[in-house]
C-alpha cells in the first residue's frame, strides 16, 4: 500500500520541501530521504521532530541516502572498498548518530531501487557503506540478504570462562537479569528469560539498566529460546527489544542477530547455523558463514517494504 502524504516540517528552513518516503522491515520503521549531491543539513533536533510519533511523520529513525565521497567516514570505506559508492547516514529516532541498523539497511537498499539511484536485479549484490564498515545486500526474491559482517564479544574476558558480563535491570522483571554484551557493529546486551510469558511481562518503556554499560550505550534484548529449540534444524527463539536512542521497537535487525549469536553460544557446540527469529513485528531470519578470510560472519535476512512518499511542507 502506498500514499502521498503532505507532512508539516519540525524544520522549515531545513526541511521545507524535501521529498521523503516512510518504509520498515518487519515493523521497524523509516523515515528515508535521497540527497545525491550532499546538500542536506540535518540537526539532531530535525530528526527527532520527523521522527516524532504524534508532532512529525513518526519513525524509529532517519536514513539519509548519501554518496560515500561526500562524508569522511565514507571517504574511508572507499579505499578498501570501491564499490560502496552509497552511504546509509543512520540516525536514531532521538536525533543521535548510529553504526548500523540490520532492517534499515534492507529498507535503503529498496529506497536506492525504487529511487531510480541503483539498478539490482535478483541475486545481485550491492556494497553500502555505514558507520559500522560496508555491508554486502543481496537481491532475493522475497526481500534482502545482508552480510553483517562478523561478531564479536564486547568483552571478550568473560565470554572466554562462558560468563555473563552485565547485571539487568527492567520494569517488569522481579529480580536483576545476566546479560552478554555482543557487538554487530552496534553495541547489544542479550538477556535470556525462561518463558513467554515473561517476555511479555516485561516493560520497556524505559530504558533498561545495564552494569556495567558498555562505552557507547548499549540496545538490549529480551529472548525466549523454543521449546523445542530447533525445528527442521533451524533454531527459534522470540525476542523483545529496547533499541539505544529510540526505544521498544517492532523489530531489530542487528539485535536478531545478537540474539542469535547469545543464543548459540548458550546452547553449546551442537547449536544450529540458521536462527529464526520472531520479534513483535515479524520474523527475520540470521545465518552463520565462514567468510573467503576465514572469520565467521552473520548474514540477516526478510522484507522490505515502502509504505508511502510525500513532501516536508
Amino acid at each position: 500500500m502506498s500514499s502521498n502524504i503532505q507532512a508539516v516540517s519540525p524544520s522549515r528552513t531545513r526541511l521545507s520541501g524535501l521529498p521523503f518516503t516512510k518504509g520498515h522491515g518487519t515493523g521497524n520503521d523509516f523515515i528515508l530521504v535521497a540527497d545525491p549531491d550532499g546538500s542536506i543539513d540535518l540537526s539532531a533536533a530535525d530528526v527527532a521532530a520527523a521522527c516524532d510519533r504524534h508532532r512529525g511523520i513518526g519513525a524509529d529513525g532517519l536514513i539519509r541516502a548519501v554518496p560515500s565521497s561526500l562524508l569522511p567516514e565514507g571517504r574511508a570505506l572507499l579505499e578498501h572498498v570501491p564499490q560502496a559508492h552509497w552511504f546509509m547516514d543512520y540516525r536514531n529516532g532521538d536525533g543521535s548518530v548510529s553504526e548500523m541498523c540490520g532492517n534499515g539497511v534492507r529498507v535503503f537498499v529498496h529506497f536506492l531501487i525504487s529511487c531510480g539511484l541503483i539498478e539490482l536485479e535478483e541475486g545481485a549484490v550491492l556494497a553500502v557503506g555505514t558507520r559500522g564498515g560496508v555491508k554486502l545486500v543481496e537481491r532475493s526474491v522475497d526481500g534482502y540478504s545482508v552480510d553483517m559482517g562478523p561478531w564479536e564479544f564486547i568483552y571478550p574476558d568473560a565470554a572466554a570462562t562462558r560468563a555473563m558480563d552485565s547485571l539487568v535491570e527492567a520494569d517488569g522483571l522481579q529480580v536483576a537479569r545476566p546479560g552478554l554484551s555482543v557487538s554487530m557493529g552496534n553495541p547489544h546486551t542479550v538477556v535470556a528469560l525462561a518463558e513467554i510469558a515473561e517476555l511479555r511481562a516485561t516493560r520497556l518503556f524505559d530504558a533498561p539498566s545495564v552494569d556495567p554499560l558498555p562505552p557507547n550505550g548499549t540496545n538490549v534484548e529480551f529472548v525466549v529460546p523454543h521449546d523445542p529449540l530447533m525445528h527442521d534444524g533451524v533454531g527459534q527463539v522470540s525476542m523483545r527489544v529496547h533499541e539505544r536512542g529510540v526505544g521498544e521497537t517492532l523489530s531489530c535487525g542487528t539485535g536478531a542477530c545478537a540474539a542469535a549469536v547469545a543464543t548459540r553460544f548458550w546452547a553449546g557446540a551442537d547449536a544450529p547455523d540458521a536462527w529464526s527469529v520472531t520479534v513483535p513485528g515479524g520474523t527475520v531470519g540470521v545465518r552463520f558463514a565462514i567468510s573467503g578470510q576465514g572469520a565467521e560472519h552473520v548474514h540477516l535476512s526478510g522484507p522490505a517494504v515502502l509504505v508511502a512518499s510525500g513532501t516536508f511542507s
